[in-house]
């Protein structure tokens, strides 16, 4: 019971490893409920007549995974992949109320460190401006995002 004892009484805010294991198994936590239900979504489509054309050939399971599966998921993958980082640019709950943005601001992001600048240091300039860059950046991410579901919806 010592064991226990111990990680009672570790503070994981105030450690950089700890903070980041916290904050990323809490963002894992609440992304993969829709990733897994995409993908298995996505792999329903695959007609069934490719996988057993490819047994036929003698494929391995390893191998039909990756030369028949894949290529039909591929589009839904980069869907997830690009929604995936622009939510990531978006976390600021998970952060803020675990660390606080760690200790020097070590499990900062730019969520954080704008909300830090505009409400902490009264850097109203500097955090209307990081704002205004990462909206830039989030901006050209959907861009492509919509091209790329353009793209995929065109295919069928």
């Amino acid at each position: 019971m010592r064991i226990f004892g111990d990680l009672t009484q570790t503070n994981w805010a105030a450690n950089t490893w700890l903070g980041f294991l916290c904050i990323w198994l809490l963002i894992v936590w609440q992304a993969v409920p829709f990733i897994a239900l995409t993908v298995y979504a996505a792999q329903t489509q695959v007609d069934p007549a490719y996988y057993e054309a490819a047994r036929l050939d003698g494929a391995s399971e390893w191998r039909i995974y990756r030369n028949v599966t894949l290529p039909f998921i591929a589009p839904s993958l980069i869907l997830i992949t690009i929604l995936s980082v622009i939510w990531d640019f978006n976390v600021f709950n998970q952060i803020w109320l675990v660390t606080q943005g760690g200790p020097d601001n070590t499990t900062a992001t730019l969520g954080v460190f704008t909300f830090k600048q505009a409400f902490v240091s009264f850097k109203i300039g500097t955090g209307a401006a990081i704002s205004v860059v990462t909206t830039l950046i989030l901006l050209i991410i959907t861009g492509f995002y919509i091209r790329r579901l353009l793209r995929s919806g065109e295919d069928l």
